[in-house]
């Protein structure tokens, strides 16, 4: 490694990333025939944004022709309590770690371009760009690529240092860095991830049905949730960890290399439901300034939280459950009534 790539990873180390790695822009390239498959048996559900510009996905250098290397990296966000852990207590929702502490886009974005500012100051002839989750861009792919980890049967990018605990981001540079070796695929004959899907959203390992996704349904889908999932979604109300919580390779992960923008906020560790189904759209605001749930809105929010509730078998919710069903969004008003209905019949 020449002496510029070996002090660009001890400046990414000091800017909090957990992980760096090195990979050609050509790399990667080999997933956008699994893309197109899975976007052609329309597996992304609602997320349209995913089927535009399929070429550009398909690499660096089909965004960016001048693309020479691409610099991937991670930062921790490893949970230290198990995100599994309250399950059983109706009165509280589940919030996914990734979204207990600060907006990662913000964080891990900071960095990239504090990053990129040092890279530039170092080799001004270089021209870069930065990317982090909100561009098309396959980081996770990219990722393996690099050697900082692989994709694992749950789709997501699994280290042996941090386990499934990794926020991704990517530099694009028209300098030529020495690559990485890509990670070896480590999941074996493991099936924990898949066995662990309250949803069964994964009809084969590496293959993920985002339609029957907790995360997808929790965050992405806009309308009301489908009844067949909805008893299988328990008390979470932003995301579902379960596929990330049980591999085993978080053994190795410790929470003192998580950057500390990602510490839980108190509040999102254990947030009761009587509290979150009283919360108007300013109230969401306020609570949610600064987090990534505040993309979703106060009444997406709101139906998951009246999922909660009507899976909790707490009677006491039904005050709060009823006042919402007669809300001004048609979506939180059904699921106010379909949470009643299930408080009323007991357990």
């Amino acid at each position: 490694m020449d002496d510029l790539q070996t002090r660009l990873v001890a400046e990414a180390r000091r800017l909090g990333f957990a992980a760096i790695g090195f990979a050609r822009a050509d790399a990667g390239e080999e997933r956008a025939d699994r893309l197109r498959q899975w976007l052609g048996e329309g597996m992304h559900g609602t997320m349209k944004w995913m089927e535009r510009e399929p070429a550009v996905r398909a690499g660096a250098r089909g965004m960016w022709p001048a693309a020479r290397s691409v610099i991937a990296l991670g930062m921790a966000y490893t949970p230290d309590r198990d995100p599994l852990a309250m399950a059983s207590e109706g009165e509280v929702g589940r919030v996914s770690v990734y979204a207990q502490g600060r907006d990662y886009h913000d964080t891990v974005k900071k960095a990239l371009k504090a990053l990129a500012r040092w890279l530039v100051a170092q080799a001004p002839e270089s021209e870069l760009k930065v990317f982090v989750d909100t561009a098309p861009v396959m980081e996770k792919p990219l990722g393996e690529a690099a050697g900082i980890g692989w994709q694992g049967k749950h789709t997501n990018l699994v280290s042996k240092t941090h386990g499934s605990w990794l926020f991704l981001g990517a530099i694009y540079s028209t300098l030529e860095f020495a690559p990485d070796e890509p990670h070896a695929d480590r999941c074996g004959s493991c099936r924990a991830c898949q066995d662990a899907c309250p949803t069964d959203a994964f009809p084969a390992p590496y293959r993920l049905d985002a339609r029957r996704c907790i995360s997808y349904l929790t965050i992405e889908h806009a309308g009301p949730i489908p009844e067949e999932f909805r008893a299988a979604i328990g008390n979470r109300i932003y995301g579902c960890d379960d596929c990330l919580a049980v591999c085993p390779w978080n053994k190795f992960a410790e929470s003192a290399a998580r950057h500390r923008a990602f510490l839980p906020r108190a509040e999102l560790v254990a947030p009761r439901l009587g509290e979150l189904l009283a919360l108007d759209d300013a109230g969401f605001r306020r609570l949610f300034s600064g987090s990534p749930i505040k993309r979703i809105g106060r009444n997406r929010f709101v139906r998951n939280c009246l999922i909660a509730a009507g899976n909790s078998g707490k009677v006491a919710l039904l005050p709060r459950v009823e006042a919402l069903r007669g809300d001004g969004d048609p979506v939180v008003a059904e699921a106010a009534d379909w949470a009643a209905a299930r408080l009323k019949a007991g357990p």
